[in-house]
């Protein structure tokens, strides 16, 4: 996402480039290719006039420094109104109350459901005890699908196959909630259409019914400025507390991301990165000013990491590298704990200055696929004792995996002077020496 945005605005940076100072001439035609930049990615008009404006008043208004390009200065100037376009700060779920019923609502094909699921994987890993209530009685296969996610995620369903209504079905969900003692409860609905006044009736009794404390409008971020639109429409009959963003991994301009605040002024609370259960975050519209002008996001990076990594897990894997025995099994396990983060596309976008660099290469999310063959065509045996793996051993694995050998020894390879310097970095004292040992870094130019 944003990856087109990125490309058109550091050429509108390029324009100041070399630029001892910042003049009305320099700076009019800067945000007039800014302005381009965002209606190409379907901001709304108006919020893209009243960006660049206040973008060009306070770049004018500020002294260049000597140590600060007039580039730098306007990136500065640039992530600041960008995060306040996007909301300013984080806008927390409110979750006090017990139970906590938050109610979902959007289009079809949006990706509520799949959200609903998320969401409650979210709530899960922060101690919650949610409940998901299957309210979509329109769509076939809608209680089936949450039935689904919410077995993958361990959650438990409230569902009604022998009722069409939606109101009733979203209280006795409730009331299912508050004897089982869960202290959220997530209402799934179905999807409808914003001209479709009797759905819009419907879902307004469920909000009128249910007193939801927590009304979140999902939006599919590929719609662009419609998702705006539609948003706008939802929020004239429901005051919503918050949007959520889903696909954002997918082709999306960014339009909506940029627009919907400005325009509904709701905050966007989360954003859905992909698939799978994991891949949901918090919406931070200062990471994600910063990931749009190609800065980099590495605190979302660590949250994701945190998020996945065990601290006893990590201790007990400290103890195995410390004495040489990290094994193939050990190996495996993070590769695992590293595809759950996200995308690899995405990951790489959240390193500063990595985001620009891999922009045109395509990294499949597949990359460790052969890396798993090999491993798992391994015997139980081979994987706890890497230095068993000879040469007919090998053959048979290479074999197995559907891999040349020379890949198997490549791998055996790099495993082996990973174990060597993961060895050499958890003893402090010799890691200390290593680093000594190393060439300075050149300072100044």
């Amino acid at each position: 996402m944003f990856d087109n945005l990125q490309d058109k605005l550091d050429r509108a940076f390029k324009v100041l480039k070399g630029q001892g100072s910042i003049t009305e001439i320099n700076v009019a035609e800067t945000m007039k290719e800014i302005r381009k930049a965002l209606l190409d990615a379907d901001v709304n008009y108006k919020t893209a006039k009243t960006f660049t404006d206040e973008v060009r008043q306070k770049a004018l208004g500020m002294n260049v420094l000597t140590a600060v390009s007039p580039g730098q200065l306007l990136t500065k100037v640039m992530n600041d109104e960008l995060t306040e376009l996007m909301g300013g700060s984080v806008t927390e779920l409110e979750t006090k109350a017990n139970p906590t019923i938050i109610l979902i609502a959007g289009l079809n094909g949006a990706g509520k459901t799949t959200f609903s699921g998320k969401l409650a994987n979210f709530l899960k890993s922060k101690g919650k005890k949610p409940l998901l209530v299957a309210g979509d009685v329109y769509r076939p296969a809608a209680i089936d699908q949450l039935e689904v996610l919410g077995g993958q995620i361990g959650t438990p369903v409230y569902a009604n196959r022998e009722s069409n209504d939606p109101v009733g079905i979203a209280l006795e969900g409730i009331a299912e909630g508050k004897k089982n003692g869960n202290n959220v409860i997530i209402i799934d609905t179905a999807g409808r259409l914003a001209i479709d006044e009797s759905l819009m009736t419907e879902i307004s009794e469920v909000k009128a019914r249910t007193q939801p404390h927590e009304i979140l409008f999902v939006v599919d971020a590929m719609t662009g400025q419609d998702a705006v639109n539609t948003a706008k429409a939802f929020n004239d009959r429901l005051d919503f507390t918050g949007v959520v963003l889903t696909k954002l991994d997918g082709d999306t301009r960014g339009g909506a991301a940029l627009s919907i605040k400005s325009v509904v002024n709701k905050p966007i609370k989360f954003i859905g990165t992909g698939e799978k259960m994991e891949a949901l975050d918090v919406f931070y519209p200062d990471r994600m000013a910063s990931r749009i002008l190609g800065m980099g996001d590495v605190v979302s990076l660590v949250e994701r990491a945190q998020q996945q990594f065990d601290e006893k897990e990590a201790a007990e894997l400290q103890k195995k590298i410390r004495k040489n025995k990290f094994d193939f099994n050990d190996f495996y396990n993070q590769i695992q704990q590293i595809k759950k983060m996200g995308n690899m596309k995405d990951l790489m976008g959240m390193i500063p200055g990595v985001g620009k660099m891999m922009k045109n290469v395509d990294i499949d999310d597949d990359a460790f696929k052969s890396i798993e063959a090999i491993i798992q065509s391994m015997t139980p045996f081979e994987r706890e004792n890497p230095d068993s793996i000879q040469q007919s051993r090998r053959n048979r694995i290479a074999k197995g995996s559907g891999s040349k050998l020379e890949e198997v020894n490549k791998l055996l390879k790099q495993f082996e002077d990973m174990r060597k310097v993961m060895k050499q970095f958890s003893n402090p004292a010799a890691a200390a020496r290593m680093m000594k040992g190393m060439p300075k870094m050149p300072y100044g130019k």
